[in-house]
């Protein structure tokens, strides 16, 4: 589904340059809030509740959310921000119920954690008290986490690239 996707954004995106330059005021600050919280989540072995995970349940969902968004804007295109606000309602809205079962069985404390922490939208301050458990550099290579900067900065030479090719075939037809 993510080809497809990817092929309908690259199909119906009209970048321009300020376009461009405002997407990045979402993009950045996603892939920067993904590497961030995959240097503290140790998945299934314990209940992280330190770094972003004291504003947020899920910070790596609203760090995909910011660099989508971030690329509606760069697209230029209401279609792709509308497409983009179904999938990601259809598709993380379960999974993140899925993953919340699952750790309401596994952790007897997380009850407790999604009272003082909100399942999306941050907190201003940090919930937890917990200390300890910084970020992790091996954590952060271990999730591959780098895919997610590398991934941005090829879309976005896909739109630099139909922003000058596409301006350059309507200033020949001119």
């Amino acid at each position: 589904m993510g080809f497809v996707f990817a092929l309908f954004f690259l199909l119906t995106a009209h970048p321009t340059e300020h376009s461009l330059l405002w997407s990045l005021l979402g993009t950045v600050p996603g892939v920067a809030l993904r590497a961030y919280a995959s240097g503290y989540v140790t998945k299934n072995t314990e209940l992280t509740m330190t770094g972003p995970y004291a504003y947020t349940r899920n910070p790596l969902y609203l760090g995909s959310m910011l660099i989508a968004f971030g690329f509606a804007v760069a697209a230029h295109s209401w279609w792709v921000a509308l497409a983009l606000a179904v999938l990601f309602t259809l598709i993380y809205l379960p999974t993140i119920r899925s993953e919340e079962e699952f750790l309401r069985g596994r952790f007897d404390n997380y009850e407790e954690y999604c009272g003082r922490v909100p399942r999306l939208f941050p907190r201003l301050t940090p919930a937890s008290s917990v200390t300890g458990g910084g970020f992790s550099a091996a954590l952060y290579r271990k999730h591959r986490e780098y895919n997610a900067a590398l991934g941005t900065l090829s879309i976005y030479a896909v739109l630099l690239l139909k922003l000058f090719v596409w301006h350059r075939a309507l200033f020949l037809l001119l």
